[in-house]
């Protein structure tokens, strides 16, 4: 039994020169601390379906502004004003879903 078997960890594939999306998931956790003000603990017990817009009050749309403008820079990419929906702000996995295809689509 290897390494990984023992411990349950599921490796991500890899290929050079794309980030894999726990490295975007690092980045977006620390972007929504900073440009929310939300506490790293806070921002670590985010889950895939932890509510967003209209459940986080420091998330109201003066802050969605913020927010895609921080991802932008720090992750590189481009968000067009047609990319932006609910659904990406629902919940912190569509977020996550919706930058981490961003930074792979190029």
């Amino acid at each position: 039994m290897d390494q990984q078997e023992q411990t349950g960890a599921v490796a991500e594939e890899t290929t050079p020169g794309v980030p894999t999306r726990g490295q975007t998931d690092v980045l977006l956790r620390t972007i929504c601390a900073d440009v929310l003000g939300l506490s790293d603990e806070q921002v670590a017990e985010f889950e895939e379906d932890t509510g967003l817009f209209g459940h986080l009050p420091e998330l109201d749309s003066m802050a969605v502004a913020g927010l895609l403008t921080e991802m932008e820079d720090r992750l590189d990419i481009t968000i067009d004003d047609d990319d932006v929906d609910g659904e990406m702000l629902e919940t912190y996995g569509g977020l996550l879903d919706f930058a981490h295809g961003k930074r792979t689509a190029g």
